[in-house]
């Protein structure tokens, strides 16, 4: 008969995962690799079970603690960088939030683009809002230095090619001369800026107003707000 699993017990791969150390994936490599130890010994067997309070068990050498999972939404400000730190911009997004527990970007926004940005400490999370197999669809307003032709709206839907392949937005809806609603799910760096580009459009101004199932809504920019993680997925 088999018993049980202890209550208040995981995969060592989740709990670095929850840990915000990598992916669930990636965690178990880091186990295979031999990088993984629990009170000072080698663990190697990707099945090991851990206690979410476990206090013992290091990554690389460094202590692994599972902290609290923490969600924020942030209005990212134009000017600020998508970086826990970076030696040569004091103005990261991390300085816009509490100190502690550590989160990170889930994706990122460029530092002359504005608007929603999560953060948080959930690994399993990151995973599943970053990695194009769940094509994860995201929604920008952008603004352009000329007036917009009718026809871009079918030719960003067609698709335009760049160095990664062909960039295709899932919707596109024209607000005024000079701004549109785009919606995209692959996420390549700088892509609605570039997909512009390629049509003659320069980005003036570039604000992501929803992710998923999240929305920016009213909050002002600069500003975070706590969510739960049932209003996330």
């Amino acid at each position: 008969m088999l018993k049980n699993k202890p209550k208040n017990t995981l995969r060592l791969a989740k709990f670095l995962a929850q840990a915000g150390v990598s992916s669930r994936r990636k965690a178990e490599e880091l186990i295979l690799a031999g990088l993984v130890k629990i009170g000072g010994n080698i663990v190697k067997d990707v099945t090991t079970n851990v206690l979410a309070s476990q206090n013992n068990i290091t990554v690389k050498g460094q202590p692994v603690i599972l902290e609290e999972k923490v969600y924020y939404l942030l209005n990212k400000p134009r000017g600020y960088i998508c970086s826990v730190t970076d030696p040569h911009n004091d103005q990261t997004v991390i300085k816009l939030l509490p100190k502690e527990p550590r989160v990170v970007p889930v994706g990122r926004l460029d530092m002359d683009s504005s608007g929603l940005l999560l953060l948080t400490n959930d690994g399993d999370l990151t995973y599943q809002l970053t990695h194009p197999k769940f094509e994860v669809k995201k929604t920008y307003v952008a603004t352009v230095n000329k007036k917009l032709d009718r026809k871009v709206v079918l030719m960003l839907k067609k698709g335009i090619y760049l160095s990664e392949g062909l960039a295709q937005a899932d919707r596109v809806r024209i607000l005024n001369d000079y701004a549109l609603e785009i919606v995209i799910h692959q996420g390549w760096n700088r892509q609605i800026r570039r997909m512009l580009g390629e049509l003659g459009y320069h980005v003036e101004l570039l604000t992501r107003i929803a992710e998923g199932k999240l929305k920016l809504g009213n909050l002002a920019s600069g500003q975070y707000k706590k969510l739960k993680l049932e209003g996330i997925l």
